[in-house]
């Protein structure tokens, strides 16, 4: 008998599988007479467990980048913070020298901090699964405990978890796994996260109903509706399979003809697969972040510029558009000696270390892709700069390219100068936006840190997420105001953050005026359709009545 049970859907896809249940928690016995326990072995045991964490969440930092990103990777340096946290390391200490050994040291210092967690509103309380993950590793480690392979499930398999932590989501197999479905998590976790990034199927806080699912048992996860089914019949596979939105490997226009170009954000090399195969036109932001990063020094130009003819080989017939090294902020690179900041989002990142300390890094990424703007087989280069507050910065960084241009000449090397554009995220570049205009080929809007910025809400802090949301009256009143003074300055102007990629904000974003949407590559086939759905002046009408509203509920109201 068909039975459906409603979570919380992830990601806009559907898969059908067998189902393979993950029990990831070490069960501990009761503890030992504490007279008979070594305090100074069981301390040992813990901080020989705390270093071979910090070597695996190391490996499984950089799989991550290489997988899904270096954004969605950072999450394993919080993970090693907790490891080290001196609330529960000191819990941990005292615990054993009261008698306890090292598993249930680390298991009852743990209790506390997860309560905590899980009885904040909103996504704080996700933050709990992060202690867990760190938790259950140490068990696993001082338990000798075997670890279920999860990149090595059988294919077509539907995992199902009372929860999957971010280490768990980072092992999943994208061309093995159908899809999972868990009896806890939100659509903000890290494995949701995960999940949109590898392009997996995904429901999430199913319920206790979920854990009468047996091993083996057909299910559908239904990523888009949130739903799974037990025992699928016939006629909802063909649903599902009718339902999924075809690749479209052509530009799309709206339907009275205005094109509009759909393209990926990418930040390895590994994405640029994966972008092509969901149809995007190129590439919208190339974060080059990644190449900088798990390393002791940086790369040379030569290195550089075998990373971008590649990129540009990918898409023959495109445009991918490369921003140059942002960092700082929340992107540490430990080898460049970055100081620490009271304020690090409003300090030195972005143009403003490429301007200064990391200028000699500039100039080498310059030449690299002054010099990968020359090949005539490939696609066609663009290059943007992050975090430009001012007209000085633009002038300082464009003189750059200049300098480097005359220098590559000299040498006789073969060379190109691509487009050049700005990415607007900061309140400043948005007043400003026609004078940049003015001096570039292009604007790109950064929702992420744009919505940051004008709401003063910072991407890192919980406990203000509710302001991080794009469709404020005040961002999108930047927004339009940036793609007007963009126009007026004879710019095209795109969209490169987590905004652009949301298929139900497509109109909208039509009736703003953006000539360019750009996104995780998973939802390319989604926006894509939608665009071809739209009526340009009708949605410009919808546009000017989201914009006269004064709250983010009439915002939403209206859409």
């Amino acid at each position: 008998m068909t039975t459906e049970l409603s979570g919380i859907g992830v990601t806009p896809r559907a898969g059908v599988g067998g189902v393979v249940w993950y029990r990831g928690a070490t069960d501990l016995p009761d503890p030992p007479d504490p007279t008979t326990v070594d305090p100074e072995e069981e301390l040992a045991t813990f901080e020989a467990a705390q270093a071979t964490a910090h070597e695996e969440l190391e490996r499984e930092r950089e799989r991550a980048t290489d997988r899904v990103g270096e954004d969605e990777a950072e999450i394993f340096d919080a993970h090693r913070a907790f490891v080290d946290d001196p609330e529960i390391v000191g819990g941990i200490e005292a615990a054993i020298e009261n008698g306890l050994p090292a598993p249930h040291a680390i298991q009852r210092a743990f209790t506390d901090p997860i309560a905590r967690f899980e009885n904040l509103e909103g996504s704080m309380s996700e933050r709990a699964d992060d202690l867990r993950d760190v938790r259950d590793r140490l068990l696993r480690i001082v338990t000798d405990g075997d670890r279920m392979d999860l990149g090595d499930l059988p294919d077509g398999s539907i995992l199902v978890a009372e929860r999957l932590t971010p280490s768990d989501t980072a092992q999943l197999d994208p061309d093995v796994l159908s899809g999972f479905a868990t009896i806890f998590g939100g659509r903000t976790s890290h494995a949701a996260i995960f999940a949109r990034s590898l392009g997996i199927p995904a429901v999430v806080g199913v319920g206790d109903e979920l854990a009468q699912v047996g091993d083996g048992r057909e299910l559908l996860v239904d990523g888009e509706n949130g739903v799974v089914v037990i025992d699928p019949d016939e006629g909802a596979k063909r649903r599902i399979a009718d339902a999924e939105t075809p690749v479209i490997d052509d530009h799309v226009s709206t339907a009275d003809g205005e094109e509009i170009e759909v393209a990926a954000n990418v930040g390895t090399l590994a994405e640029l697969d994966v972008a092509a195969e969901q149809g995007a036109d190129g590439i919208g932001l190339f974060r080059t972040e990644f190449l900088f990063l798990d390393r002791d020094a940086p790369p040379d130009e030569d290195e550089q510029y075998e990373v971008y003819t590649e990129a540009l080989a990918t898409f023959p017939d495109e445009r991918c558009v490369v921003r140059t090294l942002d960092i700082g902020g929340d992107k540490p690179i430990p080898y460049l000696d970055a100081p620490d900041e009271a304020n690090p989002f409003l300090g030195e990142r972005g143009i403003r270390r490429s301007l200064g300390p990391d200028s000699d890094l500039f100039e080498t990424q310059l030449r690299a892709l002054l010099r990968a703007a020359a090949d005539d087989s490939a696609g066609t280069l663009a290059v943007m700069f992050p975090l430009v507050a001012s007209v000085e910065e633009l002038d300082a960084a464009l003189a750059r390219v200049e300098t480097v241009a005359e220098e590559l000449d000299e040498e006789g090397e073969s060379f190109d100068v691509p487009e050049l554009g700005v990415m607007i995220e900061t309140p400043g570049s948005v007043f400003m936006a026609e004078s940049l205009a003015e001096r570039v080929d292009f604007l790109s809007i950064g929702t992420n840190d744009l919505t940051q910025y004008v709401m003063a809400a910072s991407r890192e802090n919980e406990r203000v997420s509710d302001l991080h949301d794009p469709r404020y009256p005040a961002v999108l009143r930047a927004i339009r105001r940036t793609v007007s003074a963009g126009h007026e300055g004879d710019a095209w102007v795109g969209m490169c953050g987590e905004m652009a990629g949301d298929p139900d904000l497509t109109e909208l974003l039509v009736g703003l005026g953006l000539d360019e949407l750009s996104m995780s590559a998973i939802t390319v086939p989604d926006v894509k359709a939608n665009v071809g759905d739209i009526d340009t002046e009708p949605a410009r009408e919808r546009a000017e009545r989201v914009l006269d509203a004064e709250t983010r509920e009439e915002v939403a109201e209206l859409l």
